[in-house]
């Protein structure tokens, strides 16, 4: 349906004060933090895990060499999604200059539902981390205790008793990404690099990573967190997590946590012949999603 000028009836009044409702300050690309981006040019893209060879065996003297076999492993597939908002004007309002008074709240809007909506879907991820709607290419949640892996064995990138954020909950998870393997149980050398969180937890997670010495105690013990830099990139907050009490610790995995680029954000206009109106639209194309689960650390206590 058309916006008319029933719809703007006070913008036709001389005297009109102000408009409000559209101008808040936004959170902006609180995404770009949360996901490497990448271009892509195919309607999906696929990125397949290829474990390797297993540590080397002894050849004792006389025997022969052991032969090691390898192939592909599971399949991550981003599906690219468009997502598009229009509107139009009548041509009466047109006519009355209707769109001239509102064209920059207009458009204005159409850009923040379009950021919001981005900014939804990369969060989404995120929420669904610990839900069985959300599976990795290995079949499991993004934050399991039971990844299988290729050795045959399986690892964890959560607690197996989940606790909420604290000094000794983060230095366990810290200790557990130092443990971490590859699908063929290698210890692979990664490194947390940030905690993200919704705003509920902003100010334990500010005392945490910027007091100089132990939170909570009585003691003179130095603040290990911060004196050794274990969070080199700080703490980000995510005003789109919807769990009050879940956080994460994002490590420096490549192809871990990915967001594809299909399409960048473009508007269109084009009149109606048979109506008159003036149609309005905005359409980008992408997809958020993750290969390596080693790229998070999550915790789940609620």
């Amino acid at each position: 349906m058309a916006i008319s000028r029933a719809q703007l009836l006070k913008e036709l009044v001389p005297g009109l004060h102000a408009i409000f409702g559209t101008e808040y300050n936004r959170h902006e690309n609180e995404h770009a933090v949360l996901f490497d981006e990448e271009t892509s040019n195919r309607a999906f893209e696929e990125e397949v895990l290829f474990p390797g060879f297993g540590e080397a065996s002894v050849k004792f003297e006389g025997q022969g060499v052991n032969y090691a076999e390898t192939g592909e492993g599971w399949i991550s597939r981003y599906q690219h999604e468009t997502v598009a908002m229009a509107f139009s004007i009548t041509e009466e309002a047109m006519e009355d200059n209707l769109y001239d008074k509102l064209s920059t709240r207009l458009t204005k809007s159409l850009a923040r539902a379009m950021a919001s909506a981005k900014q939804t879907k990369a969060a989404n991820v995120y929420n669904n981390a610990f839900s069985s709607t959300q599976l990795g290419g290995d079949g499991v949640v993004l934050c399991s205790t039971a990844h299988p892996l290729q050795s045959g064995s399986t690892a964890s990138n959560t607690f197996s008793s989940q606790a909420e954020l604290s000094e000794t909950s983060l230095e366990t998870a810290l200790i557990a990404i130092a443990g971490f393997t590859d699908d063929r149980d290698i210890p692979v050398a990664l490194q947390a690099q940030s905690l993200h969180i919704p705003r509920n937890l902003v100010f334990v997670a500010e005392r945490l990573l910027k007091s100089p010495g132990r939170v909570g105690t009585a003691d003179n013990d130095i603040n290990a967190l911060n004196n050794m830099g274990m969070l080199p990139k700080g703490y980000f907050i995510n005003h789109r997590f919807t769990d009050t009490n879940n956080f994460f610790i994002k490590t420096d995995s490549p192809n871990g946590m990915k967001m594809f680029n299909r399409a960048p954000v473009k508007t269109s206009m084009e009149g109606d012949f048979e109506t008159g109106n003036v149609r309005y639209k905005a359409r980008e194309r992408y997809s958020f999603g993750f290969s390596d689960w080693r790229a998070i650390f999550g915790a789940n206590p609620s």
